[in-house]
């Protein structure tokens, strides 16, 4: 069973995906969701209650169509967000448009628990609440015949685990099994990134970075895997890449948290076989092997945020720069603006984690950053108002930065974790499947 790694995050490259389908994938699989990326989806919700689902998914799908139609290839995303129904209907009335016939497409709904915020305790006004479901209904869609399957927020490596599961047969108390499945999905769930893409070691070492390549887990029906990449293509699969996508985002290696089962990444083994190829085995389930709750994210608005990037240049660029955001600060105390949290940086001095300059070195250059939040839009706006005096009447030689030199206010979302009974969400997932 070959799977591929389509996709990594909310606007990811898509270009990599053509040669995952030339080098032949029974299952192309895209995980576009992250905690922020749900707040982007509400956002976009807000303006318009149709959307809430990437708006990406229709790249991937006109790439994958060809495939699904002659049955070479499957697809499975969680593009869905937070309104899967909608980008449900968009994936149907997209195949009809273009003619497209013959295609089972499957809708899996119900991680939304926002209408169970009193049993939950979960925070008035909230704009969002969704658990993360696992591989089953996903299973379910595939058993069903789909050949397309669009979810809202499951988790990531539960979208990799569905397919071995229905193709192997899998039984859902099998824990080793599908926490050796659990591991090729996290391994492929951040597309390039196991391919040598933000590799921390010697990445220049990438023999062609203009072609990114993608992932391609070989699995047998034992749950070992093999990691690769589509022929001919950039980036570069070694037991280093490997191993550091497999530790990515892991608090506990021994006991890896997913929806299905609970895994240990301390039992597996690693085998550089060479040629881009690296060999997975051995994975078992930790004691105890699965918990009685989903993990869920809540969203709730949190106000407004303004900024304001200031470019000065030697000399004295770092007196500038404070001097500057000194100045909007004490305008804002002096017009009264309710300001309810500042952030100061200094880039170029000491932006990323302490001091990143020898003090007695004077910077070419410094960028000072003020942040502010604040209750509502307008007295967010009051602040960045004051940027345009410092042109000519602040320290010298200022220039500004992108737009952050006096941008809008931006409305802020809050999100938390919270964990629900699985038995409570269970009981509300659905399978939506709808022939073209």
């Amino acid at each position: 069973m070959r799977l591929g790694g389509g996709q990594g995050f909310y606007g990811d490259g898509h270009r990599p995906v053509d040669d995952l389908l030339a080098a032949g994938v029974d299952y192309l699989i895209c995980e576009a969701l992250a905690e922020l990326t749900l707040a982007i989806l509400q956002k976009d919700r807000q303006r318009d209650e149709a959307l809430g689902y990437t708006r990406d998914l229709p790249l991937y799908l006109q790439q994958a169509m060809p495939y699904v139609l002659d049955g070479r290839t499957r697809f499975i995303t969680n593009a869905g967000g937070i309104n899967p129904v909608a980008a449900g209907r968009a994936v149907v009335g997209a195949a009809r448009s273009l003619g497209v016939s013959g295609v089972k497409v499957a809708t899996v709904v119900g991680d939304d628990v926002r209408g169970r915020a009193s049993e939950l305790s979960l925070p008035d006004g909230a704009l969002f609440a969704n658990a993360y479901l696992g591989a089953r209904p996903i299973v379910e869609a595939l058993d069903a015949g789909a050949q397309v399957v669009i979810t809202g927020r499951v988790a990531d490596a539960s979208l990799f685990l569905a397919p071995l599961i229905h193709a192997f047969g899998w039984a859902w108390d099998d824990y080793d099994s599908l926490a050796a499945g659990v591991v090729v999905g996290h391994l492929l769930e951040c597309s390039g990134q196991v391919t040598g893409g933000n590799y921390s070691g010697r990445w220049w070492e990438n023999p062609d970075p203009m072609r990114i390549a993608f992932p391609i887990a070989t699995v047998d029906n034992d749950g070992s895997a093999v990691i690769s990449k589509p022929p001919n293509t950039g980036g570069m699969v070694t037991f280093d890449t490997v191993r550091e996508q497999l530790l990515y985002e892991v608090h506990d290696p021994s006991r890896y948290f997913s929806p299905d089962v609970v895994a240990d990444f301390t039992s597996l083994s690693l085998e550089d076989l060479g040629e881009d190829r690296v060999r997975v085995s051995g994975t078992c389930a930790a004691d105890p092997p699965t918990t009685d709750t989903y993990k869920g994210l809540v969203c709730t608005p949190a106000g407004y945020a303004g900024e304001a990037r200031l470019v000065y240049p030697w000399p004295d660029a770092e007196a500038k720069a404070r001097a500057g955001l000194a100045f909007l600060r004490k305008r804002a105390e002096e017009n009264g603006v309710p300001v309810e949290e500042w952030r100061e940086e200094y880039f170029g001095v000491n932006a990323f984690g302490g001091s990143t300059v020898d003090r007695d070195f004077e910077p070419p250059e410094v960028i000072g950053r003020l942040a502010w939040r604040t209750a509502d839009k307008e007295s967010a706006g009051r602040v960045a108002g004051e940027v345009g005096v410092l042109g000519l009447s602040g320290p010298p030689t200022i220039s500004g930065m992108g737009r952050g030199g006096g941008a809008r206010p931006s409305q802020l979302l809050a999100v938390e974790p919270f964990y629900v009974d699985k038995k409570l969400v269970d009981d509300q997932v659905r399978v939506e499947v709808e022939e073209v």
